[in-house]
């Protein structure tokens, strides 16, 4: 009779196996898709969302990790070509700005103190130790990623990447350099994106009120200091009360600025919102610069990048910070008996992520992406507006779960051109050079005197958007490109679906003519168990760092997975980690009491008829789990694992045929069967749980065997 192998004697403990298994992963060299074994005439590739190099490991990161790896492992065993590709994000604000922050704590100096090219080196550094540390935690979760082809957004691949389509779409006319709205952050002194904005609640005051006496509508605004900016007053075409003032114009002195202002009818007043009538300001709003656009209005920028008043002639008033000009300019309205309401109201205040500072909307020459700009595309003409739409509208790519659609279209129809310049030093400089009156943009700097590149780096999302093509090798034509593009899956939180998806699908298709990806999967945030969103003020975060430590991998993997259906929230505590942590202990005494009574036996013998039935019972439970993999029911497969392997053969099976072997009744029938399933369902459970089956299957394998991660499904 063969002995039980020492280890299984003992309880199980992940702290004590998981780094070694990964380490053996790691050099078996299978993460790598050209090393798996076989003909796998199908590939299937993903590419790893990449983290920001600022960040650690976070729920959210969990979430993603363990989704990502069960589908990928699931692949890989049923004999696909797999590659998972990983990643990380330059992240060019927030990485600057933690830095600038540490910087000034410590040496009370600013990046204009340092020089650009001394802070560079310092970001750069900071980066690359941050790096290394999300690489050893997403390793930490289990994550069978292809490391040999990481990326980093900011390489040299990358940068000519980057630079290349930033030129091709500067030839077709679609990148252009205009005078727009943009969002400026008055503290970080640049723009930024829509994304990398916080909308606050807060408590404001709605101000009804006249210019002057004399001027015939009266408007409603919050932000009464922006009025001196004003040059329009619109009102609907169709409202009765103000039809007799369309077209007229009015001088009036307010607050001490004459300003000068037109009524104008346009179909994007609400008729029934407020007065009706609204103060049109174009250089300090983005619907009222498209007004201005439509009607060929002056603009009047009359705050400056610091949020201070300017260019007024009232000279009480420049200088002053805009929260002092408001209560300024509402004293005026007050003493000159113009106000006729004040009313309180919650109102959304865009705040930038990165500083704490109230967005300023500021005209702004910037480079832009023209999104409705007709372009020929590959013998058609068309919009990068179009693009996107259709690559979804002809199910190119799907979305799961596809209420998303629905969302995706109206944000695209929706759609403004991108602002793509930064006032930062940290990330992909523009390639563009200025000689006198000449512009000169191409891949490469050009030759002779004289000549100054921009000084303005792309928002981020410029170089994560090329993340599915540049990560494969473009603009050169590769094996990887011919091989793995389009992928074949995009999984991410459905709050980033616009800012890098929408993206990606947006470049994919303008310079490949191809969907970047075919599927798309969002999944929902993860929050504390009684449904809270998790934050530091609420004490209530997870880290995913302390979990695993506390009740091994696995157990987290499976917390985060089962009943996590996509584009739903999750509800997250220790008590469900636990309940985990303790179906691995499960699996292991199970293993561990199959092996004890199976110890005698050789070789398989054919199955009794009761025991044949329920092998392949078993076996229409595995082909539903296996359907559910495939079509991305995780929540589902997870649960029937857990439900199968603990109800069933746990507490029905192996008590049944337990009597049967102590008896001698059937007894090889009955042994032959708990090993099969036993087997079956280690390899079953391996995309899930990786670590403690692999580790199992180290005891339960065939000599030709190899290693559970490539083990044939």
């Amino acid at each position: 009779m063969k002995q039980l192998p020492e280890q299984l004697t003992k309880p199980f403990d992940a702290s004590s196996v998981e780094k070694e298994l990964y380490e053996m992963w790691e050099k078996s060299g299978y993460f790598n898709p050209d090393n798996l074994k076989g003909e796998r005439p199908n590939a299937f590739s993903i590419v790893l969302p990449p983290p920001n190099v600022t960040g650690t490991l976070h729920t959210g990161s969990a979430i993603m990790l363990a989704i990502q790896d069960t589908i990928v492992r699931f692949k890989r065993m049923k004999g696909y070509k797999t590659l998972w590709l990983p990643g990380t994000d330059h992240a060019a604000i927030a990485t600057q700005s933690k830095v600038e922050k540490d910087i000034y704590k410590k040496e009370g100096k600013t990046r204009h103190d340092i020089g650009r090219e001394e802070m560079l080196k310092r970001i750069n550094a900071f980066a690359l130790e941050s790096q290394a540390t999300i690489l050893t935690q997403m390793r930490s979760m289990g994550a069978s990623l292809d490391w040999s082809r990481l990326a980093f957004t900011l390489d040299d691949e990358r940068n000519l990447a980057v630079r290349t389509m930033f030129n091709k779409m500067y030839d077709d006319g679609l990148i252009y350099r205009g005078q727009r709205i943009v969002n400026w952050d008055p503290k970080g002194q640049t723009t930024i994106s829509d994304d990398e904005t916080e909308s606050e609640e807060r408590k404001g005051v709605m101000y009804t009120f006249k210019y002057s006496h004399d001027f015939p509508i009266a408007i409603s605004s919050t932000r009464p200091e922006t009025k001196v900016g004003d040059t329009a007053v619109a009102v609907h075409p169709d409202d009765e009360r103000y039809k007799e003032y369309i077209g007229k114009e009015y001088t009036v002195e307010f607050a001490g600025c004459p300003i000068k202002i037109k009524i104008i009818a346009d179909n994007a007043v609400e008729k029934d919102f407020g007065t009706g009538a609204l103060g049109v300001t174009p250089a300090h709003s983005q619907i009222d610069w498209e007004i201005k656009e439509r009607h060929n209005l002056p603009s009047k920028q009359v705050i400056n990048e610091y949020a201070k008043m300017y260019g007024l002639a009232n000279e009480e008033l420049n200088g002053k910070k805009v929260t002092d000009a408001r209560e300024y300019i509402v004293n005026w309205l007050k003493e000159n008996n113009l106000i006729i309401k004040e009313e309180e109201v919650v109102q959304n205040v865009p705040i930038a992520q990165r500083t704490g500072a109230v967005i300023e909307p500021l005209p702004k020459l910037q480079w832009f992406i023209g999104v409705n700009k007709t372009f020929n595309h590959f013998g058609k003409e068309t919009t990068l507006k179009e693009l996107m739409r259709k690559v979804v509208d002809n199910k190119e790519t799907s979305i799961l779960p596809d209420r998303f659609e629905k969302v995706y279209f109206h944000w695209i129809d929706n759609l403004r051109d991108w602002c793509i310049s930064r006032q930062i030093w940290y990330g992909h400089r523009i390639p563009v050079w200025y000689k006198g009156g000449e512009i000169y943009c191409d891949t490469e700097a050009p030759t002779g005197d004289g000549w100054t590149q921009d000084e303005d780096t792309l928002d981020t999302w410029f170089s994560s958007g090329l993340w599915t093509f540049s990560t494969l090798g473009w603009p050169n034509k590769t094996k990887d490109m011919e091989t793995f593009h389009p992928t074949s899956l995009i999984e991410t939180g459905h709050d980033i679906l616009f800012f890098w998806i929408a993206r990606m699908i947006l470049f994919s298709t303008y310079a490949l003519n191809e969907t970047p990806f075919k599927q798309i999967y969002l999944h929902g945030l993860v929050r504390d168990a009684k449904g809270r969103k998790m934050s530091k003020s609420l004490d209530n975060i997870l880290d995913p760092r302390e979990l695993t430590k506390k009740y091994g991998t696995d157990a987290l993997r499976m917390s985060l997975l089962v009943g996590n259906g996509p584009g739903n929230d999750l509800k997250l505590g220790e008590d469900k980690i636990k309940a985990y942590k303790n179906f691995a202990n499960k699996i292991w005494n199970a293993t561990r009491f199959v092996l004890e009574r199976t110890t005698d036996h050789e070789t398989d013998v054919e199955l009794n008829n009761e025991d044949q039935a329920v092998y392949d019972a078993w076996i229409e439970k595995r082909l539903d789990i296996t359907s559910d993999i495939e079509n991305y029911r995780l929540h589902l497969a997870s649960e029937k694992v857990y439900d199968y392997f603990w109800k069933v053969f746990c507490d029905d099976i192996i008590e049944t045929r337990k009597a049967r072997i102590l008896e001698n009744k059937e007894k090889e029938s009955a042994q032959t069967l708990l090993l099969k399933l036993l087997r079956e369902q280690i390899i079953t459970i391996h995309p899930f749980m990786p670590f403690i089956t692999e580790e199992i299957w180290k005891y339960i394998k065939r000599d030709s065997d190899d290693i559970l991660m490539v083990t044939s499904w």
